[in-house]
């Protein structure tokens, strides 16, 4: 545990269902979203689960994340998950979605300071970029007395590619820029949202009727 007052990593989650599984491709998760760890027992063990914003539960971590999670909830520290991206895999058979999201935990005390540079490492992750959370000792203290404004310059490569598995997503496209803009009450965005929507609509139209489909 970094220094005994801060833990960052990239967990790998699953997906239980494809409820689950259809709602991370959805609006409702996007990367760079920050969500929720909650806690559900299974079979008299705790599991940590993901929860977006509007209270879907998502995914759920392997029981050594979990554990972790529970021992440092258990501190009293703040916890805190970063969708990083979504991946579909084939096998086994029909094949399932799965993802990685950052994990950063904190001592309350440094609340002020790590809310911010959670924001900072949010989007740089909706950009397609990956920082280093892991930080040490140093990056710590960097965090600290920038108050969060300070992040790492290293990065972390995604996993390396595997037959049958694909990055469905690990970052915000422009449309996705436009729906979070425009949840958060910039009203042009919110218009120019429904007119891509509208006009993607439309080109899909126009191509099927060409095609002597409709």
């Amino acid at each position: 545990m970094q220094a005994e007052r801060y833990f960052g990593t990239y967990a790998r989650f699953e997906t239980a269902s494809k409820r689950e599984a259809a709602a991370l491709l959805g609006a409702d998760n996007l990367v760079g979203d920050m969500f929720e760890i909650v806690f559900e027992t299974e079979a008299d063990t705790s599991v940590a689960w993901l929860r977006n914003r509007f209270g879907g539960m998502i995914g759920y971590f392997d029981t050594e994340t979990s554990r972790t999670l529970n021992v440092l909830s258990a501190r009293g520290w703040n916890l805190h998950a970063i969708l990083s991206f979504v991946a579909f895999s084939d096998s086994p058979k029909p094949g399932y979605y799965w993802g990685q999201a950052a994990l950063l935990c904190f001592d309350k005390k440094y609340k002020q300071a790590f809310d911010i540079f959670l924001k900072n490492i949010s989007k740089r992750l909706a950009g397609g970029v990956r920082p280093d959370i892991s930080l040490g000792e140093q990056g710590i203290e960097k965090v600290i007395e920038s108050g969060g404004v300070w992040t790492p310059k290293d990065t972390v490569k995604l996993p390396p590619k595997e037959e049958g598995t694909a990055i469905v997503k690990d970052s915000r496209k422009f449309s996705e820029k436009l729906i979070e803009q425009s949840r958060q009450g910039n009203k042009g965005c919110y218009a120019a949202s429904w007119v891509l929507l509208l006009g993607i609509v439309a080109l899909i139209l126009f191509s099927l009727k060409t095609c002597g489909v409709i």
